[in-house]
C-alpha cells in the first residue's frame, strides 16, 4: 500500500508539472538510512555538522584501531616475553593521548555551539504561528491574520485516515488541513501542549521541538523552496501516538495571501 502512495504522489506530480520538487515530495521513503533533502539553513547546518563529526568520527577510529592492532601484534607474549617497565608507564603518551583529546573535543565545540545560537535564534519573524499539541491532534493559528468576525485564524490538522485517502496521499502522513508558510520569510513557531508532552518535529525544515503543557517554547525556520514536507509527532504522548503527523506547505508570498484570503 505505502508503494501503491508513492507511486500516486510520483504520476500526480508529473501531472501538476513540478517534477523536480515533488518526486519524493519531501516525505521519507521506506529502508531509508539517510537525511531528506534539506528546505531551510536550519536543517542544512546541522547535516554539515553531521558530516563534520563524521570525519572526525572515522580518523578517530582509524587511529585507535591502528594502534590497538598494532600493540597486539609488535607487543604480545610471543614476541616480548619480558616487560619493560617503560612499557606500562609512560608520562610522554599519557599526555598525548589526554591533550590530543581535548583539542578534538574543542574542534567539535565551536561550530556544534555556533549552529546551536544561529538556530536558538529568532529573527525580525515575519509570520508568527502558535501550535498546540493535543491527544492527537495539532492545532495552528495565525494570530498576525483576523476573520471577517475579529477572530483569529485557527484550525484543527487530523490525519487522513486510510479509507479517505486521495490519489498522491501517503498513508499516516497525510493530513485534513495542512500548515501553509510563505517562502522566503522567517518564521516564528509558538508551540505548547494542551494536555501531555508532544514533540512537533519536521525533519526538511530542521524542526524538533516540544509541545509541553503550561509552557511556551519558539523556534524559528525559513523555508527555502515550495514544496510539501512532512513530519510526525516525535515524543509518545499515548495510545494514538504515531497517528499525529504533521505537513507543513510552504508556497510563494501571493499563493499564500490567497490561501489567507479562503481561509478568512
Amino acid at each position: 500500500m505505502q508503494l501503491f502512495n508513492y507511486i500516486n504522489s510520483y504520476f500526480t506530480c508529473i501531472s501538476n508539472k513540478n517534477v523536480l520538487s515533488c518526486i519524493n515530495n519531501d516525505a521519507p521513503f521506506p529502508w531509508q538510512y539517510g537525511f531528506q533533502d534539506s528546505a531551510a539553513p536550519g536543517f542544512t547546518g546541522i547535516v554539515t555538522l553531521h558530516n563534520t563529526l563524521g570525519f572526525y568520527m572515522i580518523v578517530i577510529f582509524l587511529s585507535v584501531a591502528w594502534v590497538l592492532f598494532s600493540v597486539i601484534y609488535y607487543y604480545n607474549a610471543d614476541k616480548n616475553p619480558f616487560a619493560h617497565k617503560y612499557l606500562t608507564h609512560g608520562t610522554v603518551i599519557e599526555l598525548v593521548w589526554t591533550i590530543t583529546p581535548a583539542f578534538i573535543l574543542i574542534a567539535i565545540a565551536f561550530p556544534s555551539f555556533r549552529l546551536l545560537y544561529l538556530m536558538d535564534e529568532v529573527i525580525s519573524p515575519t509570520l508568527t504561528i502558535k501550535v498546540v499539541g493535543h491527544q492527537w491532534y495539532w492545532s495552528y493559528e495565525y494570530s498576525d491574520f483576523i476573520t471577517d468576525t475579529g477572530e483569529s485564524i485557527d484550525f484543527d490538522s487530523y490525519m487522513i485516515p486510510e479509507t479517505d485517502l486521495e490519489l498522491g496521499q501517503f498513508r499516516l502522513l497525510d493530513v485534513d488541513n495542512k500548515l501553509v508558510v510563505p517562502v522566503d520569510c522567517h518564521i516564528r513557531l509558538i508551540i505548547t501542549g494542551a494536555d501531555v508532552i508532544h514533540s512537533f518535529a519536521v525533519p526538511s525544515l530542521g524542526l524538533k521541538l516540544d509541545a509541553v503543557p503550561g509552557r511556551l517554547n519558539q523556534v524559528s525556520f525559513l523555508a527555502e523552496r515550495p514544496g510539501t514536507f512532512y513530519g510526525q509527532c516525535s515524543e509518545i504522548c499515548g495510545v494514538w501516538h504515531g497517528f499525529m503527523p504533521i505537513v507543513v506547505e510552504a508556497v510563494s508570498s501571493p499563493d499564500f495571501l490567497v490561501w489567507i484570503d479562503s481561509v478568512a
